[in-house]
């Protein structure tokens, strides 16, 4: 059991590969709604030979009060059947929804280096976490727009579908989907302003242009979201034998795309440097770390996994100063102590070993 107390506002955990700095980040990724920053099932989070349940809990202190938040994997039977909880101050909630009331999550992985180039899946997924550090509730929208696509394609499959069946579930998915192309359209509409309103061509971090792409998301911008799912449900209605043959619908939020320009430049992010296109996402990060400060009222914890490795020495300060004004508390981890040395002195340094993590001079 590791029982670690942790203050300041600059935390740096370095280590070996494989020596658990990521442990420590995805421990903290669970007190939000969703996946946890390596979207592990929780079942893969148990220790090797152990009893297969495991628990985590963090402190808050918000000058006001102090805020025990608890969850994890418990066993419920002598079968060994598992169930996920989750405490607030001893007192069991129904889901991570509940923690949002006092801490708010964004974070940036190595996994993430690669989004602008590569599937649209990677980018709904990540455009999604930040709708969620934003508004909480889109987690049970996406999930209830992935149960009821499962359905219908699961009904298409079958030789005579009941038509009734088809067209209760296509109005499920005509509902879900509005409600969650809205959401996005809200959140990256925020995202933009936000972006364009402290734009910097000098900065070491590129502003961006973002925007959803898709039929329903261009419907949205200038229609009745009434209007839009009726015509919605009814281009589901008229393509189901192509749906059927293709195994999903190939119209719908599910097939949206988060279109990212670098602004300075006005090129797409995709045909940017690899080190412009990290830059860019660092800089939307920074970005929307803000935005979720202003939104929530809640300096966000930031979470930034091996962040460093791979930036000039350059854009290494300029992101340490960056994160100095956010106001937020921010861990990050590196193999390399060298990568933090311009990092303000008041930075608390752990080293991480062999399931020890020990305070550094």
């Amino acid at each position: 059991m590791l029982d670690l107390a942790l203050d300041g506002s600059m935390i740096v955990f370095v280590g070996e590969n494989g020596a658990g700095k990521t442990n420590l980040l995805e421990a903290l990724s669970l007190f939000t709604p969703g996946r946890g920053l390596r979207r592990a099932d929780l079942e893969e989070m148990t220790r090797e030979h152990g009893p297969g349940s495991f628990a985590v809990s963090i402190t808050i202190d918000d000058h006001d009060d102090l805020w025990r938040l608890g969850t994890g994997l418990e066993i419920q039977d002598e079968d060994g059947a598992r169930q996920r909880r989750y405490r607030i101050n001893g007192s069991t909630v129904g889901s991570a929804q509940h923690f949002t009331d006092h801490i708010r999550i964004v974070w940036q992985t190595p996994a993430l280096d690669g989004l602008f180039t590569g599937a649209a899946g990677d980018r709904r997924r990540f455009l999604d976490r930040l709708v969620l550090a934003l508004d909480p509730a889109h987690a049970s929208r996406v999930s209830g727009l992935e149960r009821a696509l499962r359905n219908r394609n699961k009904l298409l499959e079958e030789p005579s579908p009941d038509p009734l069946w088809l067209d209760a579930i296509e109005r499920e998915v005509a509902e879900t989907g509005i409600a969650v192309a809205a959401a996005r359209q809200e959140a990256i509409g925020r995202l933009s302003g936000l972006i364009h309103a402290m734009r910097d061509d000098a900065s070491p971090f590129p502003w961006a242009e973002i925007r959803l792409e898709g039929w329903v998301e261009n419907a949205l911008i200038d229609r009745a979201a009434v209007d839009v799912e009726d015509e919605f449900r009814a281009l589901l209605k008229s393509q189901r034998m192509r749906d059927r043959a293709a195994g999903r619908a190939l119209i719908g939020p599910q097939a949206a795309d988060l279109i990212v320009i670098h602004g300075p430049k006005s090129v797409a992010a995709e045909r940017a440097s690899t080190g412009e296109q990290k830059a860019l996402l660092i800089g939307l990060v920074l970005a929307h770390a803000r935005l979720v400060a202003d939104v929530s009222g809640i300096a966000p914890i930031i979470l930034l996994d091996e962040i460093a490795a791979h930036l000039d020495p350059k854009r290494r300060e300029a992101l340490f100063d960056n994160l100095a004004q956010l106001g937020s508390q921010v861990f990050m981890t590196g193999a390399d102590s060298a990568s933090f040395s311009l990092m303000p002195e008041a930075t608390r340094r752990y080293a991480v070993s062999s399931g020890k993590v020990d305070l550094l001079p």
